[in-house]
């Protein structure tokens, strides 16, 4: 009797709480998420390479002599570019983009940049929301990126309105990266909500790729403008898989013992399908598009296969423990393989022939 009274129970309960937690994060591997997924087909995914160059492109100060370019350049002539807006042009309110007039896809890009570490603003952004802050269309959104788009569009209202109407038979895209997602993302909402801004415009000319999406939008809306928004991510990709404020995302990179105690215990104690019937949940949104290029116990990378589906459970929701969750993350290997799994398709596609 003495000894069963001198267990020490909080710690026993403590050490099974991490046990439990590192044995399901060790077993789940990002090929989990869609193993249940269709391929998708290469013209479907043709647009994402491009807008993927074209969001890069927003890095560069001067696109007549750019300094980072990727191999076969960003696809853009400088003389197609309609406007280009720093952090001194938005003041912060917003990250910088540009407007690209596509007359080679028919196509009106306004393409935003990722987070810039360095950029107080962008903390700002992220930070400015906690759960059911801001309701929209009947579900919820991510506060700060909601006002970050609105100042977008009323920035821009006018310009994209004469675009519209002067290439009725152009579509209007709106791609980001990272942060930049998570602004295109309500952009598309906006928009698609009030079309009367941008004279009527057609819902079905209106598209979004979140490029490593931010979860930014509730279940029912995920869904519901999956046939405007496309989300892309890149196998261990960590930044759709955690909620969007600054500080869960530095849990899920940087896991000290006191918040991986926290951690452990919230997924012991709190039903996985109880979190999941939260309608104030945000999620990554639209139509997800998932590149997946390694196997487990692998090594090296494999031919990449692109699967997508609207799930309306399973949307990433466990972080991966692996060593390239955070370079999964970085536009520039996005596009590489996005890239080669475009080639892929077209190899496949040619041989089936």
């Amino acid at each position: 009797m003495s000894i069963i009274c001198g267990v020490p129970l909080l710690e026993c309960v403590y050490c099974l709480a991490c046990a439990r937690w590192a044995w399901k994060r060790c077993l789940h591997t990002a090929g989990h998420d869609s193993e249940t997924w269709g391929l998708a087909t290469a013209e479907e995914f043709e647009p994402v390479p491009r807008l993927c160059r074209y969001i890069l492109a927003v890095y560069e100060e001067d696109l007549r002599h750019p300094l980072f370019e990727p191999p076969g350049g960003y696809g853009i002539n400088p003389d197609w570019l309609i406007l280009r807006k720093t952090y001194e042009n938005t003041q912060g309110r917003a990250p910088p983009y540009i407007l690209y007039l596509d007359h080679d896809h028919a196509d009106i890009v306004l393409a935003i940049r990722g987070l810039n570490l360095a950029k107080e603003s962008d903390y700002q952004v992220l930070l400015d929301n906690k759960l059911g802050k801001k309701k929209f269309d009947g579900g919820y959104v991510h506060n700060g990126l909601l006002k970050a788009a609105g100042w977008v569009l009323e920035a821009e209202c006018d310009i994209l309105k004469e675009l519209v109407e002067k290439h009725p038979n152009y579509t209007l895209t709106f791609a980001g990266h990272s942060l930049g997602s998570g602004v295109a993302a309500m952009l598309a909402l906006v928009v698609v909500r009030h079309h009367d801004k941008l004279g009527n415009i057609d819902r079905r000319r209106i598209r979004c790729y979140a490029i490593a999406p931010a979860r930014c939008m509730s279940l029912n809306l995920a869904v519901r403008y999956a046939d405007v928004i496309n989300s892309v991510v890149l196998q261990d990709d960590f930044l759709p898989r955690t909620a969007t404020p600054l500080e869960d995302i530095f849990k899920s990179v940087f896991c000290l013992p006191c918040l991986l105690c926290m951690r452990c215990m919230r997924d012991t104690c709190i039903p996985e399908e109880k979190m999941l019937r939260d309608p104030r949940r945000l999620y990554a949104p639209g139509r997800l598009y998932h590149i997946v290029e390694r196997k487990p116990f692998r090594l090296g990378r494999f031919p990449p296969v692109v699967r997508t589906a609207v799930p309306v459970d399973g949307r990433f929701e466990h972080i991966v423990l692996s060593c390239n969750a955070t370079s999964d993350h970085a536009i520039i290997w996005i596009e590489r393989e996005a890239r080669r799994a475009m080639d892929v398709s077209l190899n496949l596609l040619y041989f089936s022939w």
